[in-house]
């Protein structure tokens, strides 16, 4: 898989790419500043809730690039910064805090040792986030059947983490593992990450996939076409409610309605502990243009009111299971969730 970025120890930045790029063209950008990063991030440019916290940590780093009377206080600034990028997604403020905490235990250290340190905790975000992926797509295809067919929604594979994804990791897994299955492939309005990335994605490792808008989804879940729907994650409550991509909650319920499995793969880093259930998360709001004016083209009076929100949120009970890094959680998710929380710093 193409991971989404990289550190370039040579020149001291990050080579990202340009997921808004996809899948015409296969564009690389120079990362130098923190400032950058958080265009990057707020933009789009680099997106999945895995790889914008590790691009945030990276971003962290950059902080230490150039010269600076307090490197202490570049680092919180820059911290402060990235944390205003993206709301919903808690693998960014996941990364911030874990950098946050390596600096101030390095309080008394020279830039060159403070840079050291977060460099190498940047390095362990990513290096985990790969490894939680290969485990999400060993225990995801657990749940699949040789000639079973996947809908997906948004995108929640390889470029969207550090190795093979979250929900796409079992599809991008299968054909390695021998296991033969097909997707249908959600369009995902009104910014296309399933139709210009997921359908990349499964198309280059082989997998058959069929694109349809989001609107389709009813009808071919009505035709018996469905065998299991997964999604990822950007946030996930402590009782298992789950914000992802706009019209999660209704491929959800038309799941629900099939009577067919719903499932949602995240490392276990997405679950926020700290945030009892999904009412209280705070949900993104976009640019009316990404509405209006999709890829430049007007489609909408200017006159017109939009709202236009980045994610929703699909309730637990209409989850049939949630796939971790560590195992295959099922209801009552309040309780089993907890049980693998890891102990607090």
């Amino acid at each position: 898989m193409i991971p989404p970025l990289h550190w370039n120890e040579e020149a001291g930045r990050v080579d990202l790419l340009d997921q808004t790029r996809l899948p015409v063209e296969e564009r690389w950008l120079d990362i130098e500043t923190p400032e950058q990063m958080a265009e990057a991030i707020r933009m789009l440019r680099v997106r999945g809730a895995p790889a914008i916290g590790i691009a945030a940590a990276y971003g962290v780093v950059l902080a230490l690039r150039e010269p600076s009377a307090d490197p202490h206080e570049a680092v919180r600034e820059t911290i402060a910064m990235l944390a205003t990028t993206r709301p919903t997604a808690v693998n960014l403020f996941y990364a911030l805090d874990r950098m946050r905490r390596v600096a101030d235990a390095h309080q008394g250290a020279s830039k060159e040792v403070l840079r050291e340190r977060l460099l190498d905790e940047a390095h362990a975000i990513n290096q985990e986030d790969q490894e939680a992926g290969r485990k999400l797509g060993e225990h995801g295809l657990s749940l699949f059947q040789d000639g079973m067919t996947i809908l997906t929604h948004c995108h929640a594979g390889g470029v969207a983490t550090s190795g093979y994804g979250t929900a796409l990791a079992p599809l991008l897994m299968a054909p390695e593992r021998g296991v033969a299955l097909q997707a249908f492939v959600d369009e995902t309005r009104p910014l296309l990450q399933g139709s210009r990335i997921t359908a990349w994605e499964l198309t280059q490792v082989g997998v058959p996939a069929t694109l349809i808008t989001d609107s389709m989804a009813g009808h071919v879940m009505q035709q018996g076409r469905i065998d299991a729907v997964i999604v990822g994650a950007d946030r996930i409550a402590a009782n298992g409610d789950v914000a992802n991509k706009i019209g999660t909650y209704a491929l959800a319920v038309l799941a629900n309605a099939h009577k067919i499995p719903f499932y949602v793969s995240a490392p276990l880093s997405t679950v926020d502990f700290d945030t009892a259930m999904g009412k209280d998360i705070v949900i993104e709001e976009r640019d009316r243009q990404e509405v209006t004016h999709g890829f430049g083209r007007q489609t909408a009076p200017e006159a017109v009111t939009v709202y236009n929100p980045a994610f929703d949120v699909t309730p637990a009970h209409l989850v049939t299971a949630i796939v971790t890094e560590h195992g295959v959680v099922s209801p009552p998710y309040k309780a089993n969730l907890a049980a693998l929380r890891p102990p607090l710093p």
